[in-house]
């Protein structure tokens, strides 16, 4: 899972220069295809219950999954969440990163900063001894000081052999509550973060997820195992 890892940080990394005004969704979603070839990956995302891309490439007020297209160009001010994973001999990685496009607004700059926080603050808590809710209590207790909310509807998973696995891992609960966490466990820990209310809706393609009230959202994620030593992330360069 290190190697699989590996290669979706990489990727992730590369495509961070390619996020600028004029680049389409499409863009990106053919560079991480061609480059995860090249690395002897496969795409975990593309023909997955049918979506048709490799990565998940949510604009402004999409949430997540939302479906790369040569039509959606980005424009500075924009923030594109970037959701990607691949299977190697097996192995899934899966991480999210959502990245700012040119000069975006001090609202735009502090929801990423706050949401790529309570991510980090939420690994923290992926350690033995400690329960599952405590990692979504951490997200929801951090973001929410800031004035921010947490999408209930999509949560983060387990991941291993299968890119979605048990146990589901919301970015919300009550300290103390859950599975007991214990080494061996790989958690994708992905805090889905609103600048308004929490409420979304699919639009009709199936898959984009927006806020309600059209509202920023921001998406990081990493994919955790849980070791004696404590959370080790899987997806770092």
């Amino acid at each position: 899972m290190r190697r699989a890892g590996s290669v979706v940080a990489q990727i992730l990394l590369e495509i961070s220069d390619l996020v600028k005004p004029g680049a389409t969704t499409a863009d990106l979603d053919l560079f991480a295809q061609t480059r995860t070839k090249e690395l002897g990956a496969k795409p975990a995302f593309k023909g997955y219950h049918g979506f048709p891309a490799t990565l998940c490439v949510s604009v402004n007020e999409e949430v997540v999954h939302g479906i790369p297209s040569k039509k959606r160009i980005l424009k500075d001010g924009d923030i594109v969440g970037i959701d990607f994973g691949v299977v190697l001999d097996g192995w899934f990685g899966d991480s999210a990163r959502t990245f700012p496009v040119g000069k975006v607004s001090h609202e735009a700059e502090k929801l990423l900063e706050i949401t790529e926080k309570s991510l980090y603050l939420g690994i923290e808590q992926a350690r033995p001894g400690n329960h599952l809710f405590d990692i979504g209590y951490a997200v929801q207790n951090f973001v929410e000081s800031h004035g921010y909310s947490v999408v209930r509807e999509f949560v983060g998973h387990g991941i291993g052999k299968s890119l979605h696995e048990d146990p589901q891992v919301p970015n919300f609960g009550i300290r103390g509550k859950g599975m007991l966490l214990k080494p061996g466990m790989v958690l994708a820990i992905e805090p889905m973060i609103n600048a308004g209310k929490p409420e979304v809706r699919v639009l009709s393609d199936g898959w984009t997820a927006v806020t309600v009230d059209k509202a920023l959202s921001a998406h990081f994620e990493h994919t955790v195992a849980i070791t004696e030593q404590g959370p080790e992330i899987l997806t770092r360069v």
